[in-house]
């Protein structure tokens, strides 16, 4: 969950250093550092403790000069958030030095062997024990080396690729070589690397998010795989195999897609963008004609989608509530039996799985560890597996059999906020167009389009809602605990909204079915315990309502985000967000984006860091 960036041309390293790790500082901000080799062969490295900015600070004062760098981000999994813990780190007598995104399973093994070898540590990370293998491989191997090879990287090659074959986990590698002074040498296995193309000059970052504005041809390094870059070449190859072909591809994201565009808050901007990021999601995905979806990424015919009888979804986070509206949408449209899987779960919890059975996996990132260890225990079973993903050529759309992008852009915030949308809103294009396939009549189809295409108004009409929103945030801000209640296709959305407030306001929010809050979590209201209620009009709005009398026969205070034009509520709720009406398999689209703003808002009230929340980090790449 760390950020990498490295660079090697004609420029100075440092500065982009700095930049590049400021644009990933969502996957990591308890440490930073960066090296660079200057021309005189000068090893600079700079660490500090907390966000990108105090390391820039101290760039300031002690500047590391050189063409040539690699910088880190760090989101701690071994040891705590130190300088002598943060990346990069230096092997044997500083001949090696990396960064390291990923966790290395056997390092405690490796350490023990290296230390029986001689070589000693100073930090508590698993990243060392990279580092001085890479030199103990290199040493070894130098020793041996008895004739010149034609290959000028031979001897760096095979002792990296000797190095990564005794690792066991995920690793995301940046490498300096103090006798290949021009080099970057960069490897994958399970964590996320691209290489920006440039005119003498190469980039390297753990996503494509640091090179937008520098480059627009981009190559995606596969596992198992390791690049030399130097500022004219770029060689890629494969281990047991040799060199491979590489295919150099567009980058389409601008730099204004990953700026601040006068917004205080990457949050808050997302928030704004989801008009945008939801008509993003259906181009060119809705066809009048046949009163259906359309999806070109598939790869399985319609013969083959009809046979389907049961539907997995498996995801983490904020992308298993978009999968749990599936769920509802699948079953209501496409009456197609859907099950939702933790990913976490489902690796390891073996369930009885049937033929006609059909995956999708759903993710932001593209590089989730538990959601990419479930797709691949599925596809190792022989079920199809398909990815509803955000990040163009990521580990996850690239091992699926076939999937459809998000097309949301460049999501910043840790908290999701227009992932979140676009998963659902694909979804439901999903349900329609199993249901097209199936049962779903031509008129209901016509129908259904014609709701979706109102969609993106309708959340721009929702987001008129922020003053007032931003006046009951600042009348709660200091509970310290509230319940999100809703039912049906608003469940989810109730889980979510709380999941929004723990993750970034860190007070403790629990999200339920309305009608259980009486078989327990009702001894926790009080006066001082918010209750949030997301009742739309529909089929259980009168059984929401009763829900919401219970609350407040015990004295809870209300928030209920309820229909323009609901007169009922306001008699009840202590304040009440109106949005606009919609039909009620679209109303999760609506209801969420109140709660997203919230969230923010209570978050702000309340000092916190939006962007940055302790200790997460947004694509989670561990386990």
């Amino acid at each position: 969950m760390c950020g990498i960036v490295a660079y090697v041309g004609h420029r100075q390293a440092a500065e982009f250093l700095i930049d590049g790790l400021r644009r990933l500082e969502y996957r990591g901000y308890d440490s930073a550092g960066l090296a660079t080799v200057s021309s005189d062969r000068r090893l600079h490295v700079l660490k500090a403790v907390g966000k990108v900015d105090a390391l820039a600070e101290k760039l300031k004062r002690h500047w590391a000069p050189g063409t040539i760098g690699v910088g880190h981000t760090r989101w701690a999994t071994h040891g705590a958030p130190t300088e002598v813990n943060a990346h990069p780190h230096r092997g044997g007598d500083d001949c090696v030095v990396l960064a390291h995104n990923g966790v290395i399973e056997n390092y405690r093994l490796l350490k023990d062997q290296l230390e029986e070898e001689g070589y000693k540590f100073v930090s508590a990370t698993d990243t060392e024990v990279v580092a001085h293998l890479v030199a103990s491989c290199y040493d070894k191997l130098r020793a041996l080396e008895t004739e010149a090879n034609d290959d000028p990287y031979a001897l760096p090659i095979a002792a990296i690729n000797e190095a990564t074959s005794k690792l066991r986990g995920t690793y995301g590698l940046a490498i300096l070589l103090r006798d290949y002074p021009g080099v970057i040498f960069a490897a994958r296995q399970g964590s996320p690397l691209v290489i920006g193309v440039g005119n003498h000059e190469h980039w390297v970052a753990s996503d494509a998010s640091p090179l937008a504005g520098r480059t627009d041809k981009i190559v995606y390094l596969a596992d198992r795989q390791l690049a030399v870059i130097t500022a004219d070449s770029l060689h890629v190859l494969e281990r047991d195999i040799g060199t491979v072909s590489h295919s150099v591809e567009a980058l389409n994201i601008v730099a204004d897609d990953v700026g601040l565009e006068g917004f205080p808050h990457y949050m808050l901007k997302e928030i704004y963008e989801q008009p945008d990021s939801l008509t993003a999601a259906m181009r060119g995905r809705l066809n009048d004609v046949d009163a259906t979806a359309v999806f070109g990424g598939l790869n399985l015919s319609p013969q083959q989608l009809r046979s389907v009888n049961r539907i997995i979804l498996t995801a983490c986070g904020t992308s298993w509530h978009a999968a749990l509206v599936g769920e509802y949408l699948m079953e209501e449209l496409a009456r197609i039996p859907v099950e939702v899987e933790y990913a976490s779960e489902l690796r390891y919890r073996n369930p009885p799985v049937d033929q006609g059975t059909l995956l999708f996996a759903i993710t932001q990132s593209g590089e989730t560890a538990d959601t990419l260890a479930a797709l691949r225990e599925m596809k190792r079973k022989g079920h199809p597996s398909l990815a509803i993903c955000n990040v163009i050529g990521s580990t996850i759309a690239q091992e699926a059999d076939g999937g459809v992008y998000l097309h949301a852009g460049p999501e910043i915030g840790v908290a999701s906020t227009k992932a979140y949308t676009s998963q659902v809103v694909t979804l439901t294009m999903l349900a329609l167009y199993f249901g097209r396939l199936r049962h779903l009549s031509f008129e209901a189809g016509q129908r259904i389009i014609a709701q979706l295409r109102k969609l993106p108004d309708l959340v721009r009409e929702t987001l008129e809602v922020n003053n007032e929103v931003r006046r009951i945030a600042a009348k709660y801000c200091h509970a310290d605990n509230f319940l999100y209640l809703g039912r049906q296709f608003n469940f989810p959305t109730g889980l979510e909204g709380a999941l929004k407030l723990k993750e970034i306001s860190y007070i403790h929010a629990e999200g339920y079915p309305a009608a259980e809050m009486k078989h327990g979590p009702i001894a926790l209201v009080d006066e001082h315990t918010p209750s949030v209620f997301v009742m739309p009009q529909g089929g259980v709005y009168e059984k929401v309502m009763s829900n919401l009398e219970e609350i407040k026969a015990r004295g809870g205070p209300v928030i209920a985000i309820a229909a323009k034009g609901d007169k009922e509520i306001a008699r009840l709720a202590d304040d009440v967000i109106y949005v606009p009406e919609c039909e009620e398999f679209l109303s999760p689209l609506i209801n969420i984006v109140p709660l997203q703003l919230l969230a923010y808002h209570i978050a702000v009230l309340r000092g916190c860091d939006v962007d940055k929340p302790r200790n997460l980090a947004k694509s989670v790449t561990v386990e």
